[in-house]
């Protein structure tokens, strides 16, 4: 299965939204993959870490999001549960789990209830290994220029994640340990 073929079904090739979900894919996808090596005996699948790495962002395409070149309609939380229903009618429901799963770190049923948020009501956590990897490799990395493609660092990470809660930048170290990830 080659991602880049099925993005180029959604995407117009030479646009901005492709070459920003591009980028971004396999930005997150060569750093999943240096984090699974680093970890054999988790027995990672290295095949689908890459191929859902470049698609975890595929439904970016549905939301309104001029400064990714995207003008659909729905808010960007939107864009994994999206993702996962685009690569569900390609018979991709693995890689379309890894796009819902990764959005915020991952978000509970509660905290959708409790903030309002226009998503289904159902748990939307990271749970296989490989899914584990490509949320923590995604957070390294932005879409929207900042930065201009360079890794976050480890600090810059756990700061942003404390405004949604204690128990995100705590799945975030925990992910630091269980994938022997050092500053």
């Amino acid at each position: 299965m080659n991602p880049l073929e099925i993005i180029a079904e959604f995407y117009e090739p030479g646009s901005e939204s492709y070459h920003i979900l591009v980028k971004h894919g396999q930005q997150v996808a060569n750093k999943a993959i240096d984090i699974a090596e680093r970890v054999p005996h988790l027995k990672p699948n290295l095949d689908f870490i890459n191929e859902a790495a470049v698609l975890h962002d595929i439904g970016i395409f549905e939301t309104n999001t001029p400064e990714l070149g995207c003008l659909g309609k729905h808010p960007y939380v939107c864009h994994g549960y999206l993702g996962r229903n685009v690569l569900e009618t390609k018979g991709l429901l693995q890689h379309g789990l890894v796009c819902e799963r990764h959005v915020g770190i991952g978000i509970t049923a509660e905290e959708i209830k409790v903030n309002h948020l226009p998503l289904p009501q159902r748990d939307m956590i990271p749970i296989s290994i490989e899914e584990q990897i490509i949320c923590f490799a995604d957070k390294f990395f932005s879409k929207n220029g900042e930065m201009d493609g360079r890794e976050k660092t480890v600090g810059v990470i756990l700061n942003s994640l404390q405004r949604y809660g204690p128990e995100k930048v705590m799945r975030f170290q925990k992910w630091m340990q269980l994938f022997e990830y050092s500053f």
